[in-house]
């Protein structure tokens, strides 16, 4: 599979399906995984990452999931299309950044993808639209499964699988829920969302997670630790326990908005379908803030005739890599803001007629 077939794809994590999609955005189940008797990826020297990498690619090249896959060496990626990647929440910011000795394999609807070399030998991911956790797991349990009978991973009889950050240690699990939170934003009571996963010892990270802000409302919850807790565990609180919790308080929230705050809300949306429409220069931060806006008044029928994939695609397509990909061009500064305004003026065209008692 060619890099422009991974473009021609739509990103899984805003493709707008799935149970509560209106909040729940994506979910990604990831196993961190080492072979034993050979250094951490931090540790290895260049000539131990490509003996690695030539041991383990194969083998995830070999795999039924991943017939047609995109296979690819990451330093015979561009910096733009790694850029690209992360973008889309295939590969880490960390893994964008390495070169000769990493690499990366994803199946073709982009709902499995494994990092090769990263922080720990193998990084397997599968991301699935909507809260569906379980169906995230099935599929990278049974990847790990496969590859587990091929390859001789890192593991110990009294701490489990062994991983090159302690937290990670044990199940090598990493559950992550993406959640679009406007309302809670808007009323000022988002930090009930941080004392639940406080409550629960989660993190609470911004949109490409680590270190990064909640752009465009967009914030993942993710566990912290992996030792004492098996997987069906960890997978049974997020779904049963914390996930349901945040989104109550997201429809109660939306709910407070229509009810009460029905002029604020409905000027919230117009400007932001106004700007977005009529812009001339607007930069990548300013429109994830006002497809945010818009893509909640669409849920909350305040918006007419505005199709949700439309804005779920805008949120993908007008970011700075994918955009400069679509162009065929580098683009900075000025040049890049106004490309990205013409973009999303023709993408909403004429579209958008607002339904409300305030706008």
């Amino acid at each position: 599979m060619k890099f422009s077939n991974v473009m021609s794809t739509g990103g899984e994590w805003l493709r707008g399906e799935g149970p509560h999609h209106q909040i729940v955005i994506s979910s990604r189940v990831r196993l961190a995984r080492n072979l034993r008797q050979r250094a951490f990826p931090g540790w290895a020297k260049k000539a131990e990452r490509t003996q690695i990498l030539e041991l383990i690619k194969p083998r995830v090249e070999e795999l039924p999931e991943m017939q047609d896959s995109f296979s690819e060496l990451l330093q015979d990626l561009s910096a733009l299309e790694k850029q690209v990647l992360v973008e889309r929440h295939l590969i880490s910011r960390e893994h964008a950044a390495k070169s000769v000795g990493s690499a990366v394999i994803m199946n073709r609807r982009q709902t499995l993808s494994i990092m090769v070399n990263e922080e720990d030998h193998l990084r397997m991911q599968s991301i699935r639209s909507g809260l569906q956790l379980k169906s995230a797991f099935k599929l990278v349990d049974k990847v790990d499964s496969t590859l587990e009978g091929k390859l001789d991973f890192a593991y110990d009889a009294r701490l489990g699988y062994l991983t090159a950050c302690p937290t990670n240690v044990g199940t090598g699990i990493r559950v992550s829920v993406m959640l679009h939170l406007p309302a809670l934003k808007l009323t000022g009571e988002i930090e009930k969302v941080f004392r639940a996963a406080k409550d629960m010892r989660l993190a609470v990270r911004g949109l490409y997670g680590e270190g990064t802000e909640a752009t465009g409302d967009f914030y993942q919850i993710s566990n912290q630790t992996t030792l004492g807790k098996t997987e069906d565990d960890i997978i049974s609180d997020f779904k049963h326990l914390v996930i349901p919790k945040i989104i109550d308080y997201e429809h109660h929230a939306r709910k407070t908005l229509t009810n009460d705050k029905t002029v604020a809300l409905d000027d919230k949306v117009c400007r932001a379908l106004g700007i977005l429409r009529t812009a001339r220069l607007i930069a990548s931060e300013e429109t994830l803030q006002l497809l945010s806006h818009l893509r909640m008044g669409v849920n909350l029928g305040r918006i007419k005739d505005l199709d949700i994939r439309t804005i779920n695609e805008l949120f993908l397509l007008t970011q700075s890599a994918h955009l400069q990909k679509i162009q065929g061009r580098k683009l900075e500064g000025d040049v890049r803001r106004a490309a990205r305004a013409d973009f999303i003026r023709q993408r909403l065209g004429g579209n958008g007629t607002v339904s409300g008692n305030g706008g």
